[in-house]
C-alpha cells in the first residue's frame, strides 16, 4: 500500500494549506506563515509561473487524499473519460474513495487516520469487510463500523468530540456509527481548497 512517508508540517507550508488537518500543521502555518528553506522568508507566495500555481494545486489534491503520482494519474484519466467537467469528476472520484467516506462520518480525525481504520479491517460496506482505502462508493450502499471498532476508544472519542457537520451526499445513522450513500457528491458538497480546472489544464498540455 503506497502512501506519502515524508515530512509533513514541510508540505503544509509548501502549498500554504493544513495539508493533512493535524494540529501540528495548525500551528506551524501560524508560527511560520512562508515556504520552508533557507529561503523562505524572501520568497513571495503566488509570484511563480502559471506553471507552477497549477502543479501546486494538483499537489494539494495528491496529499489532502493520499495518493502517489501514478494513482492520481490513472484517477484524472478516468475522470477525464467521464460525462461532464472533468475537475469535476476527479474530486467526486476522490471524494467516494473509502478512506474519504471513513473520514466524513467522523471517525477519523484526519484522512491518513481514517486511510488506517480501514486498512486495518474496521469498516464495512454492505456488511462485508473491506480493507482497501481506495475502494470506491456508489450510491446506496451502506459503510458501517465493525463489532471491534464501535469498542476502540479513538473511534468513539472522534464520534463524541468531532464537531463535524455531515456532508450533504452521506447520511448518518445508528448514533453516528453508520453512513449510507444517498447520493453521488456534487460540487457544492466538495470543500476542499482545491481549483479543480488548473489541475485539469496542467495534465491537458
Amino acid at each position: 500500500m503506497a502512501r506519502y512517508t515524508g515530512p509533513k508540517v514541510r508540505i503544509s507550508r509548501r502549498l500554504n494549506v493544513n495539508i493533512f488537518e493535524n494540529a501540528k500543521g495548525s500551528k506551524a502555518l501560524e508560527r511560520r506563515p512562508f515556504p520552508p528553506g533557507t529561503h523562505g522568508r524572501t520568497r513571495r507566495r503566488g509570484a511563480g509561473s502559471e506553471y507552477l500555481t497549477q502543479l501546486q494545486e494538483k499537489q494539494k489534491a495528491k496529499y489532502i487524499y493520499g495518493l502517489l503520482e501514478r494513482q492520481f494519474r490513472k484517477t484524472y484519466e478516468e475522470a477525464n473519460r467521464l460525462a461532464g467537467p472533468t475537475g469535476e469528476n476527479l474530486l467526486r472520484l476522490l471524494e467516494c474513495r473509502l478512506d474519504n467516506v471513513v473520514y466524513r462520518a467522523g471517525w477519523g480525525c484526519t484522512r491518513p487516520q481514517a486511510r488506517q481504520f480501514v486498512s486495518h479491517g474496521l469498516v464495512l460496506v454492505d456488511g462485508k469487510r473491506v480493507n482497501i482505502p481506495s475502494y470506491r462508493v456508489t450510491r446506496g450502499q451502506v459503510v458501517t463500523l465493525s463489532e471491534k471498532a464501535r469498542k476502540m476508544i479513538a473511534i468513539q472519542h472522534n464520534i463524541d468530540t468531532l464537531d463535524r457537520r455531515m456532508v450533504g451526499w452521506l447520511e448518518a445513522g445508528d448514533e453516528g456509527r453508520q453512513v449510507t450513500v444517498r447520493e453521488l457528491p456534487q460540487r457544492e458538497h466538495i470543500d476542499v481548497p482545491v481549483r479543480e480546472q488548473l489541475i485539469v489544464e496542467l495534465y491537458s498540455k
